[in-house]
This record gives structure tokens, C-alpha cells and sequence, in this order.
């Protein structure tokens, strides 16, 4: 017969109850029960079904939470927080009525768009906000009045700003036209408003700013203010970007 179930001392671990070793020392030590019977080690129980008793008191199992990780197309004038005292549209607005409740990774400014990263897994929301992963974002910019090669350069070798340098940033002319030009600019960094401070400080006015990737994750097709899942191949391909030294 087919055992199922998960390992006592793992569902006590995972639960956050007892450690793996305290676990199995109090399993052996007879202090932990399943289903009002003595438990041993590897012992499989079904978190949603059996008893499972410390010292004759119950153990609460919470629900696992299940981990969401939502890819948004933020359109311009909608803040990114998941409120707001001034009534703004915000993020949130445009999920509906997701069952989790998921939190934005990082920041895009009331007139910037593009890809925005939502989740209620909070290391892995830590993993891409840490400036030590130096995670490269890439914008598409459109600058006023143009913008020369020696602007260009300045911006890829690094400006400084707060009395620190940025650190070297790919800066690609799309299109050039009488009075604007469109950039590609990726940059390693997460300073606030980093791309508008950059083209300023080379006299440059951005006219519009949408972020078109983050890592691995790309924003294609998607239409601004609507969302979708990571798919698996996504999600893995952003921890390796993360764990890459």
C-alpha cells in the first residue's frame, strides 16, 4: 500500500513549530503524538487531515501560502503602491480580485510605464531590490531636444550624482528626429528616478520613459494595465540571474 504524506519532522520545520533537530529530538524523546498514537521518525502525515500533539497540546498548521509572481504592464498615472491618500489609481487597482495579496518589486514613477514585478515572495522581492545582484533594467526613452554623441558617452561612462558616480550604463540611439530621439538604456542600479536624473544632468528632458525588461523578464506585447503570471521558464530563469556570482 502507498504511503502519502510528508515527514513529520519536516511538516513540524516547515510549520516554523520545531527545528528539523528539535523535532526529532522530541519525537524521540515520546513528547509527539499523530492521531493520539506515539510518532516516530519519518512518520507521514497529511497537515490537512491528522492530529498531531507537543506535550499534549495540538499543533496549529497554518494553510501554506501559495507564492504569486505577477508581471504588469503599468500604464502612466498610476502610482505604484497598494494605496493612496490622495485617491490615485494604484497598481493594485489593475489586479482585480486576486486572492493573495502580492506587493510591487521596486518602483516605476507616476509618468514612467512598463514592466512592473508584483509577489507575495518576499525574499525573492529582496533578491532583485539588493543592489549586490546589480540586476540590469532596460529602458526605452524618449529625449528632447536629441541628443549628441558626447551626451551618450558621459551617460555610459557614468555620471555622478549625490556625490557618487552611477555605474557604466549601456546607452543605444534608437531614432533620431528633428526636436526628440528614442534610447535604449540599461542600467545596473536602483537609485530613485535614476534614468530621469541621468538625462537631466546631460541636459537632456525625457518626454517619455518605459521600462521594457528587468533581468531575464521581458515585457513584449503586453498592453498597458494588464498583468500576467510568470511562467515557470521565467521564474527560473530569474533566480539563476539572482544566484549568478
Amino acid at each position: 500500500m502507498k504511503v502519502t504524506g510528508i515527514r513529520i519532522q519536516k511538516v513540524l520545520s516547515d510549520q516554523g513549530i520545531l527545528s528539523r533537530r528539535k523535532a526529532e529530538e522530541a519525537i524521540r524523546a515520546g513528547r509527539v503524538t499523530v492521531n493520539g498514537r506515539p510518532a516516530v521518525i519519518g512518520n507521514p502525515v497529511n497537515p490537512a487531515r491528522d492530529v498531531v500533539a507537543i506535550d499534549g497540546r495540538r499543533a496549529v498548521f497554518q494553510k501554506k501560502k501559495r507564492n504569486r509572481y505577477i508581471l504588469l504592464h503599468k500604464p502612466r498615472g498610476v502610482v505604484t503602491t497598494t494605496s493612496d491618500e490622495q485617491g490615485r489609481r494604484c497598481v493594485i487597482d489593475l489586479l482585480g480580485d486576486l486572492p493573495e495579496k502580492v506587493y510591487p518589486v521596486g518602483r516605476l514613477d507616476r509618468n514612467s510605464e512598463g514592466l512592473l514585478l508584483l509577489t507575495n515572495d518576499g525574499a525573492l522581492a529582496n533578491q532583485v531590490m539588493h543592489p549586490s545582484h546589480h540586476l540590469p533594467k532596460t529602458y526605452r526613452v524618449t529625449v528632447r531636444p536629441g541628443i549628441t554623441d558626447e551626451q551618450a558617452a558621459r551617460m555610459s561612462a557614468g555620471i555622478e550624482l549625490d556625490g557618487k558616480p552611477t555605474l557604466p550604463a549601456t546607452v543605444l540611439v534608437l531614432e533620431k528626429q528633428e526636436g526628440r530621439a528614442v534610447l535604449q538604456i540599461t542600467v545596473q542600479e536602483g537609485r530613485n528616478h535614476l534614468i530621469r536624473r541621468m538625462c537631466e544632468a546631460v541636459g537632456l528632458e525625457v518626454a517619455r520613459l518605459k521600462r521594457i525588461s528587468i533581468g531575464p523578464l521581458k515585457l513584449g506585447m503586453l498592453q498597458p494595465g494588464h498583468w500576467r503570471e510568470l511562467k515557470p521558464a521565467e521564474l527560473t530563469a530569474l533566480r539563476n540571474a539572482l544566484n549568478k556570482k
